[in-house]
């Protein structure tokens, strides 16, 4: 089974609205394409005669011991849209397999029901909870707690979304409300509106560093920060406690005149300079690709839509298919390219097509 498999079965599956809420990006779609197309630029430079002992592919992650391989299901919303399961289909497809998920404040299943779901699949499973800034601080106070209470591991805080971005499919398809009996769990008996459209998540309008920095401070929990592309911005989120930076355009639904991901990984690497993990999202479709963006810095890689395509298609069977692909996928270019472990992929390893050493 391949991921465009599972994506093409996903489309036929799909009510055609729900595909493209899931599929599309931000503005003329300009920056989804650079994410994947970026891959396409480098090439990895494999080292020879280093034997071929058994590869040990585990990353180590913040709250989440060692996960079995350095890939992490990047948040997403509404899974519900894709299979009846839902988030609780990925939540024990993600653990059986080893695997740290990052549910969302946007799911369509609650963050206590999701970590109870992948603990059906693993004793001990690493569930993240996504979240945005709200306007009033009590709300995200009250998210965390929710969080906490649950069993989450860490907090993934995103930054990249001051306002939401123009999704130019929805906006044709006329998508702005959710389907009846689908809602965004986690907003419940919330302060706001209820969570019944695309816009329920309210954010807040002029977030700062001093607003992560106190959102830190409030919970023992590791809190990473994703949506980041600056270095600059990347050195101000360890300065404010970050225990991880995520480099991510937010899949290219947001801004659609940025870098790919992937071209901005090496300079926030170089900014962090080893004081905390640097994780990426953006892009990855194969195992080739999680070794080109480790051996620039990461320390592991996100999956969103591939996970998304793999549950419509097949539920937590598919789920499950996506990760072991490219698990096993990485696993094997690791062993061509000479190496036994993460860390053996390394930046004079990565040369972009056309250039020589």
């Amino acid at each position: 089974m391949t991921l465009r498999a599972l994506h093409d079965a996903a489309r036929r599956t799909l009510d055609p609205v729900h595909y493209d809420y899931v599929a599309g990006g931000a503005g003329e779609e300009r920056v989804l394409s650079a994410n994947e197309a970026a891959f396409d630029r480098y090439l990895l430079l494999p080292r020879t005669l280093r034997g071929n002992e058994p590869r040990d592919t585990t990353a180590r992650l913040p709250g989440a011991g060692r996960a079995a391989a350095p890939v992490f299901v990047a948040p997403t919303a509404f899974h519900r849209l894709m299979h009846p399961d839902g988030e609780d289909a990925t939540a024990r497809a993600a653990a059986a397999e080893g695997a740290v998920l990052v549910t969302g404040t946007a799911a369509t299943t609650a963050v206590d029901a999701v970590v109870a779901a992948a603990r059906e699949a693993a004793p001990d499973p690493a569930v993240w909870f996504q979240l945005y800034l709200h306007p009033r601080p009590e709300v995200t106070e009250a998210l965390v707690r929710r969080a906490e209470q649950a069993g989450c591991t860490a907090l993934v805080v995103t930054v990249d979304s001051a306002v939401f971005g123009r999704h130019t499919r929805d906006l044709r398809n006329g998508f702005t409300d959710l389907p009846p009996g689908h809602a965004a769990e986690n907003m419940r008996d919330l302060p706001g509106a209820p969570p019944g459209t695309l816009t329920d998540i309210p954010m807040s309008a002029a977030p700062t560093w001093r607003d992560f920095g106190e959102l830190a401070r409030t919970t023992t929990l590791p809190v990473l920060v994703k949506g980041i592309l600056h270095p600059a911005d990347a050195r101000l989120a360890v300065e404010h406690g970050a225990s991880g930076v995520i480099v991510s355009n937010h899949g290219g639904r947001q801004c659609d005149a940025v870098p790919a991901a992937l071209d901005c990984l090496p300079a926030v690497v170089d900014a962090v300079a080893d004081r905390t993990p640097v994780l990426m999202d953006g892009g990855v479709r194969r195992g080739s690709d999680i070794a080109v963006a480790l051996a620039l810095g990461a320390t592991a890689v996100g999956v969103g839509r591939p996970v998304m395509w793999g549950l419509a298609a097949e539920g937590e069977a598919g789920v499950r298919a996506v990760l072991a692909t490219l698990r096993d996928e990485y696993d094997h270019t690791l062993a061509l390219c000479g190496g036994r472990r993460n860390a053996d992929l390394t930046r004079d390893m990565v040369v972009r097509r056309g250039e020589t050493r």
